[in-house]
């Protein structure tokens, strides 16, 4: 199967470049593009630099059409939605191509991550202990296929990565994100997913660094309280009122990792 990253660019990162080197030397090839709605000489510059083709998007604001855009203009049928932010370990797409073959039915492969706090690697809290609690079933070649059992990794929050998943369009469709969300886009579609036939793949290995920073877009969620919204819709809809309760205070007390 082909695989594409289609890198999503905003404006003038400064971690545009670290995320296009790291998908340049990846031990496998990948086809990579870069998707924006914000053109500007920076993401040009870096284009031509590494050879990358560039798509412009025009129309409404908002990052879920932002992703359908990027996810339209990949050519491959495994697409991972790259995040500027983010570094991919060299044999992500490897270990990726690795499990597709294994696993035809795959629709969506997603991995552990380190994460990178003011340029240094957070060592693991518990955070991180809880997610992986939770994608322990999506480990299990046994179970993973199961809608209850996708279902059941996804109901206490969101412990997947989004920029560490790659989706499988045979499976997965066309227009996949909803654009009704700004922060919760990756956790509804797994939802939406986790109901239709194909495994939820998981390689318990840190495939991708993700950066923490402020003005990240999950920063930026956190600080306008579009996240705090967004999720409290996802937890009252799959929990009971007073469960749901108790997981969103303990949820709210994470967002603290954002700030400098």
């Amino acid at each position: 199967m082909k695989h594409s990253f289609a890198i999503c660019a905003y404006g003038e990162s400064p971690y545009l470049e670290s995320c296009i080197r790291s998908l340049t030397a990846q031990s496998m090839e990948s086809e990579i593009i870069i998707c924006t709605s914000t053109p500007c000489e920076h993401i040009s510059m870096l284009a031509g630099k590494y050879d990358i083709p560039v798509f412009v998007r025009e129309g409404a604001p908002g990052i879920g059409y932002d992703w359908n855009f990027a996810y339209s203009k990949a050519s491959g049928q495994l697409v991972t939605i790259a995040h500027q932010d983010d570094m991919y370990h060299h044999d992500y797409t490897k270990t990726l191509l690795e499990a597709a073959r294994k696993y035809p039915d795959m629709s969506i492969f997603t991995t552990a991550s380190a994460t990178i706090k003011n340029g240094q690697l957070v060592r693991v809290d518990n955070i991180a202990i809880i997610k992986a609690l939770l994608r322990l079933p999506l480990r299990i070649p046994a179970l993973n296929g199961y809608t209850a059992v996708k279902k059941a990794a996804l109901t206490f929050g969101n412990p997947v990565i989004c920029p560490s998943c790659t989706y499988n369009r045979q499976l997965c469709g066309e227009h996949i994100f909803n654009t009704g969300y700004r922060f919760v886009l990756d956790w509804e579609l797994m939802r939406r997913m986790a109901q239709r036939p194909g495994r939820f793949i998981c390689v318990e290995k840190p495939l991708i660094m993700y950066r923490v920073h402020a003005d990240s877009a999950t920063g930026r969620a956190i600080g306008d309280r579009t996240r705090e919204r967004e999720e409290s819709l996802m937890f009252d809809e799959a929990l009971p009122q007073f469960l749901s309760e108790i997981v969103k205070k303990a949820y709210r007390r994470s967002y603290g990792a954002y700030k400098e």
